[in-house]
């Protein structure tokens, strides 16, 4: 029963993290060092989320609930700093 239920919320967390990635764009103005910043925040949320993805598929849950949540929170701390343009998902 743990288990199906951590399966949910890798299911739940990929799609809401999913969804973030697509929609999440540089915000406008960034200076050159603060687009460098921006797009590591960007790259850091993408790798964050192959890893999910690949411990999902070998169905490491708990390490995959830990990766999409470590690549949404880098989303979050791009918009919140100003580097991303904010988005309702």
């Amino acid at each position: 029963m743990l288990e199906e239920k951590l399966e949910g919320k890798v299911k739940h967390y990929k799609l809401l993290t999913q969804k973030a990635l697509k929609k999440v764009k540089l915000a406008k103005g960034l200076s050159g060092k603060e687009r460098g910043i921006a797009e590591d925040f960007l790259e850091m949320a993408q790798n964050y989320f192959a890893d999910a993805c690949y411990f999902q598929e070998k169905g490491d849950f708990l390490t995959a609930l830990a990766a999409f949540s470590y690549s949404h929170a880098w989303l979050d701390a791009g918009v919140r700093a100003g580097l991303f343009k904010a988005f309702v998902l």
